[in-house]
């Protein structure tokens, strides 16, 4: 990747992430973002003003790090202000709606997905990452990204969409409605936490990080995601198996069985990673 990068949305999470990698590898990069502050370009992508519009059609690479109804929107503002082959880069948690204006703009764009709240960092890290239109500056962007000590891992756009429904949409769910089931039940606090088995104790601290969250964040994968409906429609039902299993020895062995199988041959390794991080939740009540 050569010549200046924007970073539209560059004062946001996922924004300050790749503009602090980018600029750590050299880059010369200018963020443009609707907050302002310091050292960033005022204005709205989607309807640029003059001194936006400049610094888009001085650009190389163009990143946009917003919400999807505003990457929707600037594409085809993006396609009259962009010199020809500019690479476009979106970040968005779903990528089937975007996909079909990228492939029509005729340019190299490219999706990422970091799979963790940007504050861990990239390394060791999975980044969903979906060719949108190839080409020589997408396979620098992605070669980049890996340099980072992400883990790119690519996948197709409607493939990205049912994957996070399964990795973020569900298990989401799962935590929420934990916290939810908890609430209802109405057990003392103080005698759940100081009497709490380790999974129950990992479980809650699931719920602390999601529950802390923004909640605009976790509404967009739960909304946005077009699969995340069969997904929460698969844990309701799963639940209804589960308690229709209860009485029936046979039927419930046939539930963990049935449910332990999506992890194949990776159980085991699954299983060696629960017990060392059990072996950290060894210090009592919270």
């Amino acid at each position: 990747m050569t010549g200046p990068v924007v970073v539209v949305g560059g004062a946001g999470a996922v924004g300050s992430l790749l503009v602090e990698r980018l600029r750590g590898d050299g880059a010369p990069v200018t963020v443009v973002d609707r907050a302002t502050a310091e050292n960033v370009v005022a204005g709205d992508v989607a309807a640029p003003t003059a001194e936006v519009r400049a610094v888009l059609s001085a650009s190389s690479t163009v990143v946009l790090a917003v919400p999807e109804q505003v990457a929707i929107a600037a594409v085809p503002v993006l396609d009259g202000v962009l010199a020809p082959g500019v690479l476009l880069v979106e970040t968005l948690s779903v990528k089937s709606r975007i996909h079909d204006l990228l492939c029509a703009a005729r340019r190299p764009a490219v999706g990422i997905n970091p799979m963790f709240a940007p504050a861990l960092g990239m390394s060791g890290r999975p980044v969903a990452a979906v060719v949108h239109r190839g080409g020589p500056s997408v396979e620098a962007f992605l070669t980049r990204v890996g340099g980072w000590g992400a883990q790119v891992v690519r996948v197709g756009a409607g493939e990205h969409d049912r994957v996070t429904a399964v990795t973020q949409a569900l298990t989401h769910a799962v935590v929420l409605a934990f916290g939810l089931a908890l609430a209802e039940l109405d057990a003392d606090p103080g005698t759940v936490a100081a009497t709490a088995p380790p999974p129950h104790r990992l479980l809650s601290a699931l719920l602390a990080r999601v529950g802390s969250g923004t909640p605009e964040v976790y509404h967009d994968i739960q909304a946005r995601n077009p699969a995340a409906a069969d997904a929460r429609k698969a844990l309701a039902g799963a639940l209804d198996r589960l308690s229709g299993a209860v009485g029936d020895e046979a039927a419930f062995a046939a539930v963990m069985a049935d449910a332990l199988a999506p992890l194949g041959d990776r159980a085991a390794g699954y299983r060696e990673l629960c017990a060392g991080m059990f072996e950290q939740l060894r210090d009592g009540g919270m």
